[in-house]
């Protein structure tokens, strides 16, 4: 039995899509140990891992991180100046045969060459490819990245790895990447030391199931968990609904009650949370902020998306769904109740739309998902 450790950061985007993997490697018969912050370590131990709890310095919310790629690099190594002893000193009697780490968790490289091992990373969005700097603005010649690599490069030497600092960050030994290579950017121009598996999904039934309450079409609508606290968006969504004959259901988190948003429409099922995976099963569109999570979920399912976004990897996920022809781009401030509405009937009856979309779920389940990713793991370890 071979003792795999995964290295994650405190993210629900990094940590859940890596869990259906960590269950199928235990079914396999290996034991997973599995390095997160303690608020993460029931969803860890429910994939049957062992967690190994860590104190992080991460922003706990999505909106306190840098807009910047300095600014949000800077806080990935402060974390790794942070975490690096914590598990050093939870793995000196334990240590693993392999290490998967996310793209964040810095440390996991910085460990795995101190114990002589390979690491795998475990990317859940877009990776890097030739050219990617000059195509997302990435000069490193800027001050502020420049003095970014600078402090790496110090900390990388204090810590006996002898790695570039942009290599470092962005050039791993080998990768798992859990979205098809058809939605990644620039698909052709990536090494092949990085493989695509698609969306790693699990059984999610534990959240409970869900059942459209007639055969009318469903929309759902869901802008995740961070972001949720927009009561105008939500009653322009209501005024969309209002007439529609559509069951729509609308997650509104936890910031925003139905006594906020005033008459809700007849047709119209209001949630503060919602089993996503179970209703996406029989949704006809998909309003969403175009986290990769839930992009990657809908794509699974086929159905096309209007991406509303807020942040910059959202913003390029709903970018790149035009793309493909199988979603539209509203960004917050055009969103309109007669612009929801006009595009919900466009992509429900658009037949090009529905074809594409097919073809790329096809991508999806030939990537192979979960068990892909296993399978490149253990391949390591042999």
């Amino acid at each position: 039995m071979s003792h795999i450790a995964f290295l994650n950061i405190p993210g629900h985007g990094h940590v859940n899509p890596t869990l259906p993997v960590v269950a199928e490697l235990v079914a396999r018969g290996h034991r997973v140990t599995y390095a997160v912050p303690a608020g993460f370590a029931p969803q860890v131990a429910h994939a049957g891992a062992e967690p190994v709890a860590y104190r992080t310095v991460l922003p706990a919310e999505e909106g306190d991180w840098p807009m910047d790629a300095a600014g949000a690099m800077g806080l990935f190594l402060a974390e790794a100046r942070q975490v690096l002893p914590q598990l050093a000193q939870s793995y000196v009697d334990d240590q693993p045969d392999l290490v998967v780490y996310d793209i964040g968790a810095w440390t996991a490289r910085v460990l795995a060459r101190r114990w002589g091992v390979p690491a795998i990373q475990f990317s859940p969005t877009h990776v890097a490819y030739e050219g990617w700097e000059e195509d997302m603005g990435v000069n490193p010649d800027e001050p502020a990245i420049a003095a970014f690599y600078a402090e790496l490069a110090e900390w990388l030497r204090e810590q006996d790895v002898e790695v570039p600092a942009p290599a470092f960050v962005s050039d791993p030994d080998s990768a798992v990447v859990s979205i098809p290579r058809a939605f990644q950017f620039r698909g052709d121009r990536v090494h092949p030391k990085y493989t695509f598996v698609g969306p790693c999904l699990d059984d999610r039934s534990h959240q409970g199931g869900w059942a459209p309450p007639d055969d009318r079409p469903v929309l759902l609508v869901s802008l995740g968990s961070a972001y949720t606290d927009r009561p105008e968006f939500y009653r322009r969504c209501l005024e969309a609904a209002r007439g529609l004959d559509w069951h729509v259901v609308i997650a509104i988190g936890r910031h925003v009650s139905e006594e906020d948003l005033g008459d809700v429409p007849p047709n119209v099922e209001l949630r503060a949370w919602v089993p996503q995976l179970a209703i996406l099963a029989h949704a006809t569109v998909f309003v969403t902020h175009c986290g990769m999570g839930g992009t990657m979920e809908g794509l699974h399912h086929g159905v096309p998306m209007i991406g509303v976004p807020t942040l910059g990897e959202q913003v390029m996920n709903a970018e790149r769904l035009v793309e493909l022809g199988v979603g539209r781009h509203l960004p917050h401030d055009r969103v309109t109740a007669a612009g929801l509405r006009e595009a919900v009937l466009e992509l429900a009856a658009d037949r090009d739309v529905a074809a594409r979309l097919a073809a790329l779920r096809a991508d999806i389940r030939a990537a192979g998902g979960t068990r892909a990713a296993a399978d490149v793991v253990e391949a390591a370890l042999r």
